[in-house]
């Protein structure tokens, strides 16, 4: 189900939408805020996660940081 919904964006983001409906990004600015929607979404629920984690098992240590950079190679 959908709702249609007026909503008010800054310039930029309009113009944003349209170039990627343009170029074949999107299938419409209404679809293409509703990704940008959904990935907000997925990244609180992930933030949500990792505070809760955080809480039950403490913040990571300076050690496993350093670790991650080492894997993820941003060290």
């Amino acid at each position: 189900m959908t709702a249609k919904i007026a909503i008010s964006l800054p310039d930029e983001y309009v113009s944003a939408a349209r170039r990627a409906v343009e170029q074949g990004r999107a299938p419409s600015v209404s679809a293409y805020i509703a990704d940008a929607m959904a990935m907000r979404e997925r990244t609180d629920s992930l933030r949500d996660l990792l505070d809760e984690l955080d809480h039950e098992l403490g913040p990571p240590t300076q050690e496993e940081l350093d670790w991650a950079d080492e894997i993820l190679g941003t060290a």
